[in-house]
């Protein structure tokens, strides 16, 4: 079975559009945040270490999004009971969607081959896309190291304005 060509999405591309079901039953379609930045994260599962820390980090940082009009969205491919849960046990207060049948993580070119104890293996890759106004990618972050990268992520959503 051929591998499937990643596709690399670079800054100046256009976001891909993507409607995706969310926490709390709701519903999440990119193109209707057009008009203000929004942070799109995603992160491989929720409740684990890493995960949790980086969220925790836009949970505790989304006062000075929100003043900046940024939407901070997290997605992943756990299911929606899933996010309700971490949502709830963390106190997260942005938006969590579910990304399930995995296009929206193939289409933003974020689910890769991963390695863990040399076990190969296909999971999230820890990415972040901070998208303009007109629906553009301003800035990507690869294989983000979380200590550091919610403030990065903050300083490049202020210099869009």
């Amino acid at each position: 079975m051929a591998a499937k060509k990643t596709i690399e999405l670079e800054e100046g591309d256009s976001a891909p559009d993507f409607t995706l079901p969310t926490d709390g039953d709701g519903k999440l379609s990119l193109k209707k945040l057009r008009g203000a930045p929004v942070v799109l994260y995603f992160y491989p599962k929720d409740d684990t270490s890493g995960c949790t820390a980086e969220a925790c980090g836009f949970r505790d940082t989304h006062p000075k999004f929100s003043r900046g009009g940024v939407t901070v969205i997290g997605i992943s491919r756990d299911s929606v009971a899933s996010h309700d849960k971490f949502k709830k046990k963390h106190g997260l207060n942005f938006t969590l969607a579910s990304d399930e049948e995995g296009e929206v993580t193939e289409a933003y070119g974020v689910w890769v081959e991963k390695s863990l104890y040399g076990r190969k293996y296909m999971g999230i890759e820890r990415a972040t896309f901070l998208i303009d106004p007109k629906g553009k990618i301003a800035r990507i972050w690869h294989k983000v190291k979380v200590p550091g990268h919610v403030e990065a992520v903050l300083a490049a959503a202020k210099e869009l304005k």
